[in-house]
């Protein structure tokens, strides 16, 4: 973490990345006006005290969280069509639990530490129930798709045999091979990932109207008017955020230092948890930073948005891999589904690339 006052010894090496991304997680998106990047600090040293910086932050993710959820029960009752507009508060209302629940972590021994951790777990239990539906809906779209490319007329599996120099008989058989068992294949999986999406759907709602819930909105209601200090925590330097802060971009730089190189086998999902992890700490950096810094870090977007692809085309290859061990299914249809397998494994390597690519810290892709 980049103090207000000093720079760090892992200053990022390159400006803003480009894009914004649109992944499962909108909040990875650069949102910081033209011209107000990372370097621009709003809270000076004197003001990053708990009371003048993470209480607000709190308060106002809190508010945003009752907004979105009021925005939510006006446009998911029967007599309102706007699902589009319900989907969107839901994703508003799981940004807002992301960002309290981050915070929440990396700053507890600021806050009343038995407080912290219930409202962080209430909060994480949320935010999984409500993006299920969300997850098993993209899913379901990624992989139709990619079935659709897959059996038309330029089959990336036959690309290399083209490259080799061979003739085009093995791509037409392969392409026709394929075609036979997409259709029975995507059949397969729209039935499978809408019968989840379907009950996951029930299970947000359920969620949505149990006592659970209505005390998790209970607690963020208090918290949009009064934050939880730990004893002692008033006046306090500004090292009792600087400090939390640093060490969770210390993690997340030694998370990405160990990620496997490049050249391993593409195949190896031993490795995915590795860069699963990475992940989930980028996102405990970056909500780090909005708090101390005031300001999202835009030379971060990039790569988030990689690893939110990463992961999508990971559990899609899961997906397809689950369907191909579904009982008595025709040899065509469990061929479509390995090759999709295939192709969404090589699409993990590409959102590992694309990180790579755009990581801007310099010194922790280059570790042993």
């Amino acid at each position: 973490m980049r103090r207000p006052d000093q720079q760090t010894t892992t200053r990022p090496t390159t400006g803003p990345a480009p894009g914004t991304g649109t992944g499962a997680d909108a909040d990875a998106t650069v949102d910081a006006p033209p011209g107000k990047g990372e370097d621009q600090d709003r809270h000076p040293a004197g003001d990053l005290t708990t009371e003048a910086v993470l209480a607000p932050y709190l308060r106002g993710q809190a508010a945003d969280f009752l907004r979105s959820l009021r925005l939510h029960h006006e446009h998911s009752s029967p007599a309102d069509a706007g699902g589009h507009d319900a989907a969107a508060a839901t994703r508003a209302l799981r940004r807002a639990a992301r960002r309290i629940s981050g915070s929440l972590h990396t700053f507890r021994a600021a806050l009343d530490p038995h407080w912290a951790d219930q409202l962080r777990a209430e909060l994480a239990w949320l935010s999984g129930v409500l993006a299920r539906e969300h997850a098993y809906a993209g899913r379901l779209t990624r992989l139709v798709e990619a079935l659709h490319q897959l059996s038309g007329p330029a089959l990336p599996a036959a690309r290399g045999a083209r490259a080799a120099g061979e003739t085009s008989a093995s791509d037409a058989q392969g392409r026709a091979a394929l075609g036979v068992g997409a259709a029975r294949a995507g059949a397969l999986l729209e039935r499978r990932l809408t019968l989840a999406r379907t009950r996951s759907h029930s299970a947000a709602l359920q969620a949505l109207g149990s006592s659970r819930f209505h005390a998790v909105a209970d607690a963020v209601a208090l918290l949009a008017s009064d934050v939880p200090l730990a004893p002692g925590t008033t006046g306090r330097t500004p090292e009792a955020l600087l400090e939390p802060a640093e060490r969770a971009e210390q993690r997340l730089l030694a998370a990405v230092a160990a990620l496997p190189a490049a050249d391993t086998e593409p195949y190896n999902e031993a490795q995915d948890a590795a860069w699963h992890q990475a992940r989930l700490l980028l996102r405990l950096h970056r909500y780090a930073h909005e708090v101390v810094l005031g300001a999202a870090a835009p030379a971060l977007a990039s790569c988030g948005h990689a690893l939110d692809l990463h992961r999508d085309a990971v559990e899609a290859a899961a997906a397809a891999a689950a369907a191909a061990r579904t009982p008595r299914i025709a040899p065509a249809t469990a061929y479509a589904l390995g090759v999709l397998h295939a192709d969404q494994r090589h699409e993990v390597e590409a959102a590992r690339a694309v990180f790579r690519e755009t990581w801007p810290y310099a010194t922790a892709l280059t570790a042993p």
